[in-house]
């Protein structure tokens, strides 16, 4: 039980399933991918169209595996905070219109979440914060970065669910609050 009395946990995505675990493995270059662009399709890039089948396949095994899917866990009371859901496919896999409209068709039967709730962070500061990692996979540079920001301005402004933009430079202790304050108001709606 939360801070606010609302029993929850938390996930994130890539899961932590078998397909979760692969995504891990190509992330840290233990498997390998093609890369390049898929003209076929029109394609920005094929590295990234089979990082969207791959999280899309994750996302599914993720929402409703009876074992420790996102539903089960629902229907036992118990409210879900994960990090990334579809938007995150939406801005790291797609480098043209062509691909977000293919991100958009492979996720659009998935549920929306109750809310999003997006950090908003300059690329410089988050190449900075990731300085001491042992380990950097290999959307974690600034092009990709960059882009990503990009993509994810886009898929919010069409967002018509709620959302939380919270500058992710504000003092930690301002973040918790802002965050805290729309959970109550969605939970007294």
């Amino acid at each position: 039980t939360g801070e606010l009395g609302i029993r929850c946990t938390t996930t994130c995505e890539p899961s932590d399933g078998p397909i979760g675990n692969l995504i891990r493995q190509v992330f840290k270059g233990r498997i390998k991918m093609p890369a390049g662009e898929n003209k076929n399709i029109n394609s920005g890039d094929l590295f990234d169209e089979q990082m969207a089948y791959l999280f899309a396949a994750d996302r599914h095994d993720h929402l409703y595996n009876d074992i420790d899917g996102i539903f089960s866990i629902l229907n036992k009371g118990i409210s879900v905070i994960c990090t990334r859901y579809y938007f995150s496919s939406l801005a790291y896999h797609c480098s043209n219109e062509s691909d977000f409209i293919f991100v958009q068709e492979l996720n659009k039967n998935f549920p929306q979440p109750d809310l999003i709730v997006y950090l908003d962070n300059p690329v410089e500061v988050s190449i900075k914060r990731m300085e001491s990692r042992k380990f950097k996979d290999s959307y974690e540079n600034h092009k990709k970065l960059t882009q990503a920001k990009e993509n994810y301005k886009k898929a919010i402004s069409n967002y018509k669910g709620n959302i939380l933009i919270v500058t992710a430079t504000e003092p930690q202790e301002n973040i918790k609050t802002a965050i805290k304050e729309k959970i109550i108001e969605l939970f007294n709606e």
